[in-house]
């Protein structure tokens, strides 16, 4: 903590430091090229704010987490209005380190359940899940560390009372930890600023969520450096949903929790794979926020895009699933583009069943059984899935189990606004793409002190190693076709048994991450500073 007046005398005294919610100020890393979007908006008599903001949410005493869903009714908007920039509105500093994420989503039609949520001070979105099966289309993303983002003049978000009059808030709060030294009671009413004018701009523009759909299915082996999830949205999907001349990306939010790594927003056509949309080599789950790419990149009817995340599991003992509580991992990448389509607004994927158990060594589940129980291989017949997952040695085994996860089939989840898959894409089982051609960065003598890179108008990336790009025409071996398996959602009650309390309860080493990135922090210290004195040079 810090505060701009010494204290009395040099005295350290009870009552003489500063109250702690006013002088803690932690770092805040941000992104040095990113500065667009925090162009101030000036208000004028075509462009106004509304707030919508939670009303005395209790923050969860334990370190339990908490997903509140406030729903607002917007029916002034008789006409089309355009949201050109959205940006958080905290209540207090003492709050920010249980705020995870606030996510504001348009919801389809007018029933009944939404006119009375409306009425309320909103309610846990577990006890809403009726209510939220139209609420799919995302209208703005916070995550902890932004601070809003800004448009570009040819897009905004339309507002149009007559295409959608409600709208829920999702706020993800996480409790206390238990090492807390202040567990005083407190409550939330914090939530998201929207700009909109009447001067309209050119294109409406749209979020489309890619990557992993939160499930148990994505598992994360403990104990290892470099582990590989891909999330893909399919060909048939994109055919489909988006318009013929294709759709212009204009900025991204990659997310991962605690040990993401990197994410790459990959863009494959006719199995040929183009430059990366996106490359974040530096993850923080504690700094997600949009990221405008330098020219908006277009995605065309047939392409497949996919998320693919890096994790670093050295920390945990024991393995971590997708979900999400901040105790799970994940791996989305929130893309937005225009022109807004309202297809295709969630595109995810996720390991099926059959392959999830193969990775295990598992041929078959015993039926009716309580727990769950293994049927064969005759080795482990009779053992529990959760006994299961807890003692395989995935020490010895992490080569075969990533090796079959990203090889075996996966069910594609192709959602519309409606919450609703797109049809011919809800029942088939789906495969890594079979590249004939695969990018990689070409090697050059850059200063690499990581970050995001995406493309740049000459259809290369921006800053460190990926300042050139080039195709290196070879065949993708370790992604040929998969056996064929099918999947069996009946089984989708072992998902209790999966995520089993003493495997949610590992934790990464605290005392390993801060060494980590200490040594991290030191390396690009250095490197930066040769950069500068490079430049001088030059």
């Amino acid at each position: 903590m810090y505060h701009n007046n010494e204290p009395r005398n040099g005295s350290q005294a009870i009552g003489t430091l500063p109250d702690p919610t006013e002088a803690f100020k932690d770092s805040v890393p941000i992104y040095l090229t990113q500065r667009v979007n925090q162009v101030p908006i000036e208000l004028d008599s075509r462009t106004r704010t509304i707030e919508l903001r939670n009303k005395d949410v209790p923050i969860p005493q334990t370190d339990d987490n908490l997903r509140w869903c406030t729903m607002y009714k917007l029916d002034q908007f008789v006409r089309k209005h355009h949201v050109i920039r959205y940006e958080p509105v905290i209540e207090s500093r003492s709050n920010i380190p249980h705020l995870r994420h606030i996510i504001l989503y348009e919801c389809q039609g007018s029933t009944p359940e939404l006119e009375i949520m409306s009425r309320e001070f909103g309610r846990s979105c577990m006890e809403a899940e009726k209510e939220l099966l139209t609420c799919n289309s995302i209208v703005a993303a916070w995550s902890r560390g932004s601070e809003g983002f800004t448009y570009p003049l040819e897009a905004g978000y339309p507002l149009d009372s007559y295409q959608a009059r409600f709208y829920m808030m999702e706020t993800h709060y996480t409790g206390f930890q238990s090492n807390s030294v202040d567990l005083t009671p407190r409550v939330d009413n914090s939530g998201l600023r929207l700009y909109y004018t009447t001067t309209l701009r050119k294109h409406d523009a749209g979020v489309l969520s890619v990557g992993m759909q939160p499930n148990w299915r994505h598992i994360i082996p403990p104990g290892q450096d470099r582990v590989l999830s891909e999330g893909h949205c399919i060909e048939e999907c994109t055919q489909r949903a988006f318009p013929r001349p294709g759709i212009n990306i204009f900025a991204v939010m990659m997310q991962t929790n605690g040990m993401g790594r990197q994410i790459r927003f990959r863009q494959v056509r006719h199995r040929e794979e183009l430059t990366p949309i996106a490359h974040d080599a530096n993850v923080d789950a504690n700094y997600q926020e949009y990221r405008r790419l330098h020219t908006p990149v277009k995605a065309l009817p047939g392409d497949r895009l996919i998320a693919e995340c890096t994790y670093d599991s050295t920390g945990r003992k024991q393995i971590a699933l997708g979900g999400y509580s901040s105790r799970d991992e994940t791996c989305l990448v929130l893309s937005l583009y225009y022109p807004r389509q309202k297809e295709l607004t969630s595109c995810h994927s996720i390991p099926s069943l059959p392959t999830v158990l193969r990775a295990v060594g598992i041929n078959e589940l015993a039926a009716g059984t309580n727990p769950i129980r293994i049927a064969s291989p005759p080795e482990i017949a009779g053992m529990t899935l959760e006994e299961r997952l807890l003692t395989y040695d995935w020490r010895v085994n992490f080569n075969d189990f990533q090796y079959v996860v990203r090889k075996g089939a996966f069910k594609p989840l192709c959602w519309s606004a409606r919450n609703t898959p797109i049809p011919g894409t809800d029942n088939v089982d789906a495969y890594a793409p079979n590249l004939t051609k695969i990018w990689r960065p070409m090697a050059t003598c850059s200063f690499n002190g990581g970050g995001t890179s995406a493309h740049s108008g000459l259809g290369g990336t921006s800053g460190g190693s990926y300042s050139v790009n080039r195709f290196v025409t070879e065949r993708d071996i370790s992604l040929d076709r998969p056996l064929d398996d099918a999947d069996d959602d009946r089984w989708n009650v072992i998902e209790g048994a999966a995520r089993s309390k003493s495997i949610r309860s590992s934790a990464p080493s605290a005392n390993l991450a801060s060494g980590v990135t200490l040594a991290v922090a030191v390396s690009r210290l250095v490197l930066f500073v040769i950069f500068l004195n490079t430049v001088r040079l030059l």
